[in-house]
């Protein structure tokens, strides 16, 4: 009787966080921002589970001018995470066993988000949940994370953080939200950290400043690993007397602590 495949793993593949930002000029070096050791990793790789197929792509055509793919782009399987029903966060299981079953069968299969690293802030910790159910390897591999870099540069608690994702659009509930993660910080002593779409990013920063109390100090991340990239951390009080505008096409990270 003839032995089983061997499984393969799902592997994490960081990518740059220069992704989904309009310009005309073309994006940073890879190596840059990965390891050439994680650009061989996705050059060896067939299999991929993505966000978005076509920033997958665009991906893999950079690993490629650096690091030949193991098969032409074309050949390359790329499949798309499902999307969740509106008000569900998360798929259910049993819809990504599909997705993995080339593991089963001994490959290696790669998962991308749109930038840096998959399942934080980002769609996948379901693949990923599904994958340990079902007995494979997770590899992770380092890479950019726009959550911690913004932590690193902002001078906030780093040893109490929590993220909370996207705030409500609506005017009264954003207020009342910013109020209760002041409120939340200031008892625990803990950076909360937060994004948002970027076109919304100067309507986020217009209500931090409308609503957080003049000694809390706010920390905006811009850009991250971009050469025009920056980071202001401030209190309130001073924000408000020197603005520093926050662009509605790039990336951003916002975090306050009371």
């Amino acid at each position: 009787m003839s032995e089983p495949p061997a499984r393969g793993r799902l592997v994490l593949v960081p990518t740059p966080l220069d992704f989904g930002i309009r310009g005309s000029r073309p994006p940073p070096d890879l190596q840059n921002v990965l390891s050439l050791a994680v650009i061989r990793q996705a050059a060896a790789l067939t299999y991929w589970v993505a966000e978005n197929a076509k920033s997958a792509r665009a991906f893999l055509k950079r690993v490629d001018a650096i690091v030949p793919l193991a098969q032409r782009l074309q050949a390359l399987r790329i499949v798309e995470l499902p999307r969740p029903a509106k008000g569900v966060k998360t798929p259910a299981l049993p819809d990504l066993d599909e997705l993995l079953a080339p593991a089963l069968q001994g490959h290696d299969i790669g998962l991308v988000s749109e930038a840096g690293l998959p399942a934080v802030a980002d769609p996948g910790a379901a693949l990923v949940q599904a994958a340990h159910r079902l007995g494979l390897g997770v590899l992770t591999l380092a890479g950019p994370s726009s959550l911690l870099l913004a932590l690193a540069a902002s001078g906030l608690n780093g040893q109490s953080f929590a993220f909370v994702g996207y705030l409500p659009v609506d005017e009264g509930a954003r207020a009342a939200r910013i109020r209760e993660l002041e409120a939340l910080s200031r008892r625990a002593g803990q950076a909360q950290l937060m994004i948002e779409t970027p076109y919304r990013n100067p309507a986020l920063l217009a209500a931090l400043l409308a609503h957080l109390q003049p000694a809390t100090r706010l920390s905006v991340s811009c850009g991250l690993t971009l050469p025009e990239g920056w980071t202001r951390t401030d209190h309130i009080g001073a924000w408000r007397s020197r603005l520093t505008q926050v662009p509605a096409d790039v990336p951003a990270v916002f975090a306050l602590q009371a």
